[in-house]
């Protein structure tokens, strides 16, 4: 499989991609560029036996370790740059290499099959989520230092998730009962008429943008807390989005998700409806039908900001950033010996007081 790298044209420095100018930077001679200049200059060269494409440096990496009792496999990549061996797991698809700190793309994990059709680019960047990361932790009095001290916040990784878009087009019908109820009081007598209706309704309904994260690891709630994403900002793929970043390869194909998507389909489909029902007292749906016209399925990665912590209880807590909006969502450790002197303190107080109290009675 090949480890790509992305050169600056001008240094042969090591290329990323900066949320905050959407732009590709140089950190070593400052320079920058457009995705559209970048388009540029990898078609205007003619790949080598050395270079797989303009400004791509690939370096072959060999998978030498398998576990078969395992479901998670550990693979061995070298660094284009450096030379220095790159462990990932088998759904990883960009990285950083651990001695040199250049960011790599293992091209293999996001072409053919898995090539992605869209990609929503970090708007946020590292910066401004250390900053979101630690305004908002810092308020939680009974979180621990540890958790958002130097060395923790150095572990906020930017990472693009795996996700399935599907834009489903078709009928729906619904039946259903309905009652209309009318109280009247006539001297000392109260009069109720309940009338009974049957009602049809049919039409033509598209649902488009339907997403579903498409990663079995346990770290998919990472990403699930801070939804939704806006879908309408998302560009054409292009590898070098991934660069400076760890990317996610999707390892849930579409099959697992059919089932659940027809429910949620027929779910929006009758609320939507009975949202053309007015008028009446009550209305319950007797049956619903959908039938599908047309279903796109779309491959795209989304991004988060994230990170772990690994608590005094031995459970990991995680907190994430929406790499576009900035909605955060997190499970925050608790320190529990703080709480407990906090609580003592409290207690000690309200018992001092009703003390007081009882003796001025």
């Amino acid at each position: 499989m090949a480890v790509i790298s992305f050169k600056c044209p001008n240094c042969d420095g090591e290329l990323v991609f900066e949320p905050s100018t959407q732009q590709y930077e140089c950190p070593y001679c400052g320079s920058d560029f457009t995705q559209e200049q970048m388009d540029e200059i990898q078609n205007n060269t003619q790949p080598s036996q050395e270079t797989g494409a303009a400004g791509f440096d690939e370096g072959q990496g060999e998978e030498i370790q398998e576990n078969q009792e395992e479901t998670q496999k550990a693979v061995v990549y070298t660094c284009p740059s450096c030379g220095a061996e790159i462990v990932t797991d088998e759904t990883t698809a960009a990285t950083y290499c651990y001695y040199c700190h250049n960011p790599v793309v293992l091209s293999g994990r996001v072409s053919g099959e898995f090539l992605p059709k869209w990609i929503l680019p970090f708007s946020v960047d590292r910066k401004k989520a250390e900053s979101m990361f630690l305004e908002n932790v810092s308020k939680k009095k009974f979180v621990p230092k540890g958790f958002f001290d130097k060395k923790q916040i150095e572990l906020l990784s930017g990472v693009y998730f795996p996700y399935w878009l599907v834009n489903w087009s078709g009928q729906a019908r619904m039946q259903a009962k309905a009652t209309k109820v009318r109280v009247w009081r006539r001297g000392d007598t109260e009069y109720t008429e309940t009338r009974y209706y049957d009602l049809y309704r049919e039409g033509n309904l598209e649902f488009p943008g339907i997403s579903r994260n498409a990663l079995k690891k346990a770290n998919k709630k990472l990403v699930e807390g801070v939804q939704p994403y806006n879908m309408e900002e998302a560009k054409q793929f292009s590898m070098g989005y991934l660069s400076g970043f760890q990317a996610e390869k999707r390892d849930m194909e579409q099959e697992e998700f059919q089932q659940g998507i027809q429910e949620d389909v027929k779910d929006y489909a009758e609320k939507m409806l009975r949202g053309t029902v007015d008028g009446y007292t009550t209305v319950n749906t007797v049956n619903s039908q959908i039938r599908t016209r047309k279903e796109d399925w779309e491959y795209a990665l989304v991004p988060a900001w994230v990170v772990t912590y690994r608590g005094n209880d031995g459970k990991t807590y995680y907190y994430a950033i929406n790499g576009q909006t900035g909605k955060v969502c997190g499970e925050l450790p608790l320190e529990k010996k703080k709480l407990a002197l906090v609580s003592g303190i409290i207690f000690l107080v309200v018992f001092l007081l009703g003390l007081a109290g009882g003796f001025l009675i």
